[in-house]
């Protein structure tokens, strides 16, 4: 986790505090204000946290809000499609080393990625019906992002202070996750969602690995993608949803960045369970439809 997400971190905070985030707004305004009903320097954060994954769209979020580049309500809508899992992640960790087939891993992280704009489409709509409000557009931001007013020190201070926090969280689910095993709640949890798992026609021996993706998403990614049938499928479907949901370990790692500007994590739970919901639901499309892949449904 450190080695890949550390520079990942410290680049994001450095990018951060150049022009580089102006102009990303001066370029793509053009296109974010009438699709996600967001400022362009939304881009900004979708490039960065699509490239880096969980949870550095969050924390480049909070900085806008933090900066004034955005509102609190635009803030809150930029945070689920802003917020992503890695290519890396999806191709190399799930696709490659969990199902041994890099070409699942590119439709995983292709559906993935539609899942969320669709989801930052939404929002931006939704937005536009609850509000009727004039939309001024900065063209000049209340501060200069220079690279000088953040030393390097701060920089990676600051990324391994959010490489420790995401490390604790993990640790705390992978306890919480042991307690569950070893306990009767796992057993509670199985048999809430036995009765949805056999209205679906799914595996029912797939509902331990997907509420451990629920939890933390690694874990129930490698029990789901381990459990060997002849289609499949279903696995690559389940596997889309827990993705694009990213779990409550992600969840709490990005109210523990977003609560100091004292944003909600309301849309965010919202708009990443709508995303898993459609990340899964275009996956069952495309094997449904194409020939690209083996697996059928």
């Amino acid at each position: 986790m450190v080695p890949t997400l550390l520079p990942f971190l410290i680049a994001t905070e450095l990018l951060n505090h150049t022009d580089l985030v102006q102009i990303f707004g001066r370029l793509f305004t053009k296109w974010m204000r009438p699709l996600f009903n967001v400022p362009g320097e939304a881009s900004f954060a979708f490039l960065l946290g699509m490239i880096s994954g969980y949870p550095v769209g969050a924390k480049i979020i909070a900085s806008f809000y933090k900066q004034q580049i955005c509102t609190k309500e635009e803030a809150e809508r930029m945070l689920p499609f802003c917020n992503n899992s890695g290519p890396l992640f999806i191709i190399a960790t799930v696709g490659t080393g969990f199902y041994l087939d890099a070409q699942i891993g590119f439709l995983l992280l292709f559906t993935h990625l539609l899942a969320s704009l669709s989801v930052g489409i939404l929002f931006g709509l939704f937005s536009r019906f609850r509000q009727k409000r004039s939309v001024q557009v900065i063209e000049e931001p209340l501060r200069k992002n220079r690279l000088e007013d953040l030393a390097l020190g701060e920089c990676i201070l600051n990324s391994v202070q959010t490489i420790l926090m995401i490390g604790g969280f993990l640790l705390l689910f992978s306890v919480i996750l042991s307690v569950l095993e070893q306990s009767h709640f796992l057993a509670v949890f199985r048999d809430m969602l036995t009765p949805l798992f056999t209205f679906l026609h799914l595996p029912t021996e797939l509902i331990t690995s997907f509420i451990n993706g629920l939890f933390e998403l690694t874990t129930g990614l490698k029990g789901i993608s381990n459990f060997f049938q002849k289609d499949m499928a279903i696995n690559i479907v389940l596997s889309a949803f827990i993705l694009g949901f990213g779990g409550f370990c992600v969840l709490l790692q990005v109210y523990g960045i977003i609560s100091k500007e004292k944003l909600s994590i309301k849309p965010y739970f919202w708009g990443k369970l709508l995303q898993g919901l459609l990340a899964a639901f275009y996956t069952f499309l495309i094997l449904q439809t194409t020939c690209l892949f083996q697996f059928k449904i």
